[in-house]
Order: C-alpha cells, then sequence, then structure tokens
C-alpha cells in the first residue's frame, strides 16, 4: 500500500519537473478504469479534437480523491458517489458530471463450491460467502470496488474477517491475478473481468442486482482552492467526455462482442 503512495509521488515530482504546456492537464482515473483498456481508445482521440494531452495518474478512487484535495491534478475520473459527493460539497470539485456507467459482479471457481451463483441478491451472495468461509480475495485499497465491497458486506450485515478473506492493497488486475492463483471468490467491476486475460478456472457467478450499479463521474478540480489548476482545459475534456462523438467511442468499446460501458452523460454537444 505504500510503495503505491510513493509512486504516485514520485510521478507527480517528475510531472512537476517538466515544463507545463499548455495542451497538458493531468487527469486521476481509476485502476478500473485504465484496465479497461478504454483509455487507449479515448486519448488519441481527445488528442486529436482539442489538442489537448491527459497524462493520466492511475489510482484507486480514495487515492484520486486526495490528489484532487492537494491541487496534484486538474480533474478526477472515479466511481464512489458518497465520496465524490463530499468531495463537491467541502468544495475540492466545482460539480460531479456523470460520463458513463457499468455494474460490479462476483467471480469465482468455476465449480463454484460454496453455490454463489444461487444467490439472489448480492448481500445474499457476500452472506454465502461468510457463511461458508470460501476463500476471498478482496482490493482492500480504498478503491471505488473496495468501498462498494466493505458497503455490502455491511449491508448483509457482517464485517469479513478471518484467514478466508484476504486483502491485496492493491489494484483491480493484481487482485484477480491473486483470486485467479488461490481459486478465490472476487468482487470486481465487469470492465475489468471483460479484458482480464487470465481468468483461469475464475468465471463470472453472480451479477444483476440493481445495488450494483457502476457509475463514472468526472470532477473538475475547484480552481478555488488551488489557483494553477488547469480548469479551462479541464472544462474542455468534460464537454469533449460529454459529448456525441465520446458516447459513441464508448458505446461501441467492446471486448469478444461484449460491452464494457454505457454512456449517459448529459451532452453538450
Amino acid at each position: 500500500m505504500k510503495l503505491g503512495v510513493y509512486w504516485v509521488s514520485f510521478l507527480i515530482c517528475l510531472l512537476n519537473s517538466f515544463p507545463s504546456f499548455a495542451g497538458d492537464m493531468r487527469l486521476a482515473v481509476t485502476t478500473s478504469f485504465h484496465n479497461s483498456g478504454l483509455s487507449e481508445i479515448l486519448l488519441p482521440e481527445i488528442k486529436k479534437d482539442l489538442g489537448l494531452t491527459v497524462h493520466l495518474l492511475v489510482v484507486g478512487t480514495g487515492q484520486a480523491l486526495k490528489l484532487g484535495r492537494s491541487g496534484d491534478v486538474d480533474a478526477l475520473l472515479v466511481h464512489s458517489i458518497k465520496a465524490e459527493e463530499e468531495f463537491v460539497a467541502e468544495g475540492f470539485g466545482t460539480h460531479r458530471r456523470e460520463i458513463m456507467y457499468n455494474d460490479f459482479v462476483f467471480v469465482g471457481p468455476e465449480n463454484d463450491g460454496a453455490q454463489l451463483s444461487n444467490s439472489k441478491s448480492a448481500a445474499e451472495a457476500f452472506q454465502t460467502i461468510l457463511n461458508t468461509r470460501s476463500p476471498f480475495v478482496s482490493r482492500g485499497d480504498d478503491s471505488g470496488t473496495h468501498r462498494k465491497e466493505i458497503s455490502l458486506w455491511q449491508s448483509a450485515g457482517t464485517a469479513p474477517k478471518g484467514s478466508w478473506y484476504r486483502a491485496t492493497g492493491a489494484g483491480m488486475g493484481t487482485t484477480l491475478n491473486t483470486a485467479s492463483a488461490m481459486n478465490a471468490y472476487v468482487f470486481t467491476d465487469r470492465a475489468s473481468w471483460l479484458n482480464y486475460e487470465h481468468k483461469g478456472n475464475l468465471k463470472l457467478l453472480f451479477s444483476g442486482d440493481p445495488v450494483l450499479f457502476n457509475q463514472y463521474t468526472y470532477i473538475q478540480v475547484n480552481s478555488d482552492k488551488h489557483k494553477h489548476v488547469k480548469n479551462i482545459l479541464a472544462g474542455q475534456l468534460e464537454k469533449w467526455l460529454s459529448g456525441k462523438k465520446a458516447a459513441n467511442l464508448i458505446s461501441n468499446y467492446k471486448i469478444k462482442g461484449q460491452r464494457l460501458f454505457v454512456p449517459n452523460a448529459k451532452r453538450q454537444n
């Protein structure tokens, strides 16, 4: 966990060592968004249309919000609604702009020894894992995915603990790798799962509960808090992300015929 924080600090120092260009901005994005591969589709089009180079700082939502509070980025793309609303209410963000959504899913061993696939709700799925003490791997990194997981454990009326519960303190890719190696259950966003290449004996076992809705939101860091923040460029990027072209690119991005995100921004152009 500390290594990740040190890496982010090093990256910020490295970026600060270069000259500031009018067409450059820093965007903190979640590891789940980056793992999806969508950034590789969007960034070249942003550069072509706006002449804007977007430097991504890839971290969990909790760390992204910290970067925003300290003024180390110009904008955020995150997925934890309650934390986002607090960030804006505290004056660190100007407003929230919903961009796209997908959902969270439960993945686990193909033989599904805990019979998780028979669950009727996300809370029941977590209760099943707890009752059977089935191996479960958590991100444990204060990301949007981790925060959602914890809220669902609470909905199930429990808090996970014991040798069956392992927290990686790392991103979704590492967490999926660990679950695959342990033949364990894991809670993940759909995009990361679809783009994960080393599934091994893991398979998607449960999805579809409305509480698993996963909204991705763009937030401009408030220049009233940090005068150096590039609010004009952040505003241009927001307009592009909420526009028709971005919606088409997001909607058409698929892996093995499956769409990873659904655009839902209120159009600005």
